[in-house]
């Protein structure tokens, strides 16, 4: 069995440029997207979500993958039905879940869309050996975790951190020092 070398702090760096490239890329082609479907970013991200989720979710998998808030999620639901991009189901086996689904005509211009793109990663992809992308998979399914949970230590050091502040400091400032 061969021994692991340790990396060097240059090669650290340049995966850490790489990914930092490869997330500059995925913002770039959901703007993309989001403007093929005259959508913002956050109805942009669901209507992605549900795509990715075979095109049906439930809300609260919405909420989860978006980071919002159950009323947001309502609100993102609410304007992704508006625009023709999702409609709302009962769930068959609970009947207290909503299911979200993208309708069928839209489904077919997400295809449209997604296609070309996944098949060209595919084939990327497809050119690495099967140990080599079980590498990269836990590496990227490893680094992902690292990061939400550094997202949400920060997210809830920020909470702390403002629950921490006296009211009367907050309330004075948004009238401007008086009273």
């Amino acid at each position: 069995m061969k021994a692991k070398t340790r990396p060097s702090a240059e090669l650290v760096e340049r995966v850490a440029l790489a990914l930092r490239g490869v997330g500059e890329q995925v913002a770039l082609l959901r703007e993309m997207i989001a403007g093929h479907f005259d959508l913002q970013r956050t109805d942009r991200m669901g209507l992605d979500f549900l795509y990715s989720r075979g095109g049906a979710c439930t809300a609260g998998e919405l909420a989860k993958a978006t980071g919002l808030t159950s009323g947001s999620t309502t609100a993102l639901i609410d304007r992704l039905e508006k625009a023709g991009y999702a409609v709302r189901e009962a769930d068959r086996q609970d009947r207290r879940k909503q299911i979200v689904r993208i309708p069928r005509k839209v489904l077919a211009d997400c295809e449209a869309v997604y296609e070309p793109i996944r098949q060209e990663m595919f084939r990327l992809w497809s050119s690495y050996s099967a140990e080599e992308l079980e590498l990269v998979e836990e590496f990227l399914t490893r680094s992902t975790q690292l990061h939400g949970a550094c997202v949400e230590r920060a997210g809830t050091s920020r909470a702390a951190e403002r629950s921490d502040r006296p009211a009367g400091k907050t309330q004075s400032r948004s009238h401007g020092g008086r009273r």
